[in-house]
């Protein structure tokens, strides 16, 4: 895989025809695996001697907020620096001289900015159902399986089980545990496709990491953010709510707030962060567990408008519905309160609510004309796989052809309870697994203080 993928970085140098296995932009784990591995297999398959390059759909800048993609590449010895980033590749110049062809992987639907190389796309491999309205008109290969990483395991081992390598396959083995959560029946997440491949490549590999092991450190790293900086952090997976000229961002934050509202410069770091992209207010939403495993929110806002930071904290400190249970705690920082979130059960989605009645309250306040509703813009996340992976992710709700019989539904045990399967399988982002935990936490302890009565 190393030397393939060298290769690939030296055939950009070259003025001839690629092709290019593309993933989506949110860039998770299962995108940028599924893209490398299938552009390996479609490049020692091919006998034309044509050029199969993979690019990851993000900016190289961005690759460190993807802490399991840091942490699973150097697991398994490829370097960064041999990867190829959207913003090292002009596609859309190969497209105008004639030298681009597509292969989607983990999408099939292309984003406006990119939708003149919708012509370009000659293939589409998803696991996702196809939006007939805006599916590029090609040879689609799509099943709903909980990762992508499960479908292309099944096209190298069907097609080409010779070129599969201990590297390729632990590529391969640890996406497909993580984005089925460990294959646990209870979640739900993983299908049988999904779990027959696992099998095939343990059986082929005996010394593929353990599943727990591999889980495991893959979600320490999603959730480590120790070696972001404080815009990073930020911008990990963030929602932005826009309305009347008010633009607020909404960050999750895996770490307690004590400790992010100590870091150095912090406030300059708030204030530098809202002026480069003109937020008014910026709510940070810390998630993590406690030494008992016991999950623990957090809240932080921060704006400089004091009429505005009132309103915000008098709608979240007085809700009911539901409520929050807000416990002011100290902060040093001006322009900034902080809380602890009695209700660990209200997490950023419930939240966006109460923020858009927050900000009509605002105008309310000021006589200014409330105006059309506001929008939600959810982060890269969300073309994720990451509806938010949850609500995003990776996301939309995806309709079935008329023509195929209706899917049954998701199992009720499965992470995102209110999304069928006939919408898609559901995107799992790190707030969706916490929510998930935090709500199996709490049953557990309830259960347990009943048995003692």
């Amino acid at each position: 895989m190393e030397d393939y993928l060298q290769g690939c970085r030296a055939a950009l140098q070259e003025s001839r025809p690629l092709h290019v296995v593309l993933g989506n932009e949110a860039c998770d784990l299962d995108s940028m695996v599924s893209a490398l591995t299938l552009a390996f297999y479609l490049a020692k398959t091919n006998e034309a001697e044509e050029v199969f390059v993979p690019v990851l759909n993000i900016k190289r800048s961005e690759l460190p907020l993807r802490g399991d993609i840091v942490f699973f590449l150097q697991k398994v010895h490829i370097p960064e620096s041999i990867l190829i980033f959207r913003d090292e590749i002009d596609l859309h110049a190969l497209h105008q001289a004639g030298q681009l062809t597509l292969i989607l992987v983990d999408h099939h639907i292309l984003p406006k900015s990119d939708a003149a190389l919708e012509e370009a796309v000659a293939e589409v491999l998803d696991h996702r159902p196809i939006e007939q309205k805006h599916c590029p008109p090609c040879h689609v290969s799509v099943e709903l399986v909980g990762s992508c990483a499960t479908l292309v395991t099944e096209r190298i081992l069907q097609g080409a089980p010779e070129i599969l390598d201990r590297q390729t396959a632990a590529l391969l083995h640890g996406t497909i545990v993580l984005d089925c959560v460990n294959m646990d029946l209870k979640i739900g997440k993983a299908t049988p496709k999904d779990s027959k491949y696992v099998e095939k490549l343990e059986a082929l590999f005996p010394d593929l990491p353990k599943r727990n092991d591999i889980f495991d450190s893959l979600q320490k790293a999603k959730f480590d953010v120790s070696g972001l900086t404080t815009e990073q952090m930020l911008r990990k997976d963030q929602k932005t709510i826009y309305r009347q000229g008010i633009k607020v961002a909404i960050s999750a934050i895996y770490m307690d707030l004590e400790a992010f509202l100590q870091r150095s410069n912090l406030l300059a770091e708030l204030h530098a962060f809202c002026q480069a992209h003109s937020y008014d207010v910026l709510v940070a939403m810390t998630i993590f567990f406690d030494t008992h495993n016991e999950p623990v929110r957090q809240l932080a806002i921060f704006c400089p408008h004091v009429a505005l930071r009132t309103t915000i904290c008098e709608v979240l400190e007085h809700s009911q519905s539901p409520p929050l249970k807000l416990t002011p705690t100290s902060s040093i920082h001006p322009n900034l309160h902080a809380y602890l979130q009695g209700n660990t059960q209200v997490s950023r989605k419930k939240l966006l609510p109460l923020l858009q009645e927050a900000l009509s309250a605002y105008f309310d306040s000021m006589k200014i004309p409330s105006g059309q509703p506001e929008t939600v813009d959810v982060s890269r996340e969300q073309v994720d796989k990451e509806s938010d992976r949850a609500s995003n992710s990776l996301i939309s709700g995806l309709s079935q052809d008329e023509e195929d019989p209706p899917l049954p539904p998701t199992p009720m045990n499965s992470l995102v309870d209110e999304c069928p399967l006939d919408q898609g399988l559901p995107k799992l982002s790190a707030e969706a697994v916490f929510e998930k935990c935090s709500q199996i936490s709490l049953s557990q302890s309830t259960t347990a203080s009943l048995s003692k009565k």
